[in-house]
């Protein structure tokens, strides 16, 4: 990566301006100023952080608004398209950079250019910002590669049985190569799991994954997520076994044997359908406790 390439951070926004704006602060506080930040608004029905962007009177900073809502899926599709620099990061509206966070993975692309992904490591906090370590983020931090601060790479195959044991990635932390995320594009039909099938596609196409410890970014947790409120109703489950099937059948396709039978077995998500069950069941709601075991099982 030259010593001029900036890299485009882009934010699928829909949400209130207050709640977007650390966020945006975590830009614009960045040590290394070779960024560029669009933020695409995807017509949330009030737009005063139009107002708040202009104000800034800073060329880095570009806001665009979609005609009418288009849902979080093809907004991440409309950012991919309005990406100009060679790397992207698909910011969520609350985590937070750190403030070295482009420094820091910019000299890890100069470092390795060939890489089409980076994962730098993540703080993982909660509503208030506070640091907080979730049974699932906990089986994160154990299957997740380990590269210390010169990082592990990640190639085709290796990549691909690492991820289908578990999507260990933190999408909105990840800085990837704009032309090899435009060579696949996001899957609007894994609405719950976008980024992982793009890392997937990726993986199968021969692609590369730079993963490194160095924490430089804040990723929020919220109960009320998307992916959180998936999971406490089966919908999550249902999804992840679709897509693991079918991403088992391409890469026994490939001759990835041993990763398709990763895929197949899909530990980690029925474990995670399991304590869900165990929450609903100690919180009185049988039903539901029997429809994330059924998920379990399948």
């Amino acid at each position: 990566m030259s010593d001029d390439r900036t890299i485009d951070i882009l934010l699928p926004y829909y949400s209130p301006s207050e709640r977007a704006w650390p966020t945006i602060e975590s830009v614009l506080a960045q040590t290394d100023p070779r960024w560029r930040l669009v933020v695409v608004d995807d017509a949330y029905p009030e737009d005063l952080i139009r107002a708040r962007l202009e104000s800034l009177g800073d060329p880095r900073v570009e806001y665009v608004r979609n005609p009418e809502n288009i849902g979080l899926a093809r907004n991440f599709s409309r950012c991919l398209e309005l990406a100009r620099s060679e790397h992207f990061v698909m910011l969520g509206d609350d985590d937070l950079m750190h403030p070295r966070y482009v420094e820091s993975i910019s000299a890890r692309l100069a470092a390795q250019p060939e890489v089409d992904i980076v994962q730098p490591g993540v703080r993982v906090i909660d509503d208030e910002g506070k640091q907080v370590l979730p049974l699932g983020d906990r089986i994160k931090a154990v299957l997740r590669p380990r590269g210390g601060s010169d990082g592990v790479t990640l190639c085709g195959v290796r990549m691909a049985e690492s991820l289908m044991r578990a999507d260990w990635a933190y999408f909105p932390s990840l800085a990837w190569r704009t032309s090899t995320a435009r060579a696949h594009g996001f899957r609007e039909e894994y609405a719950v799991a976008l980024d992982y099938g793009l890392l997937l596609d990726i993986a199968l196409d021969g692609g590369t994954m730079l993963v490194y410890d160095d924490v430089v970014f804040d990723y929020r947790r919220h109960r009320a997520s998307v992916s959180s409120t998936t999971a406490s109703s089966g919908v999550r489950f249902a999804q992840e076994r679709e897509f693991a099937w079918a991403f088992a059948a391409r890469m026994a396709e490939r001759g990835w044997n041993r990763a398709a039978r990763i895929g197949r077995r899909r530990a980690i998500s029925r474990l995670h359908a399991v304590s869900e069950a165990v929450g609903a069941l100690l919180a009185g709601d049988v039903g539901r406790s029997r429809v994330l075991l059924s998920s379990a099982r399948r």
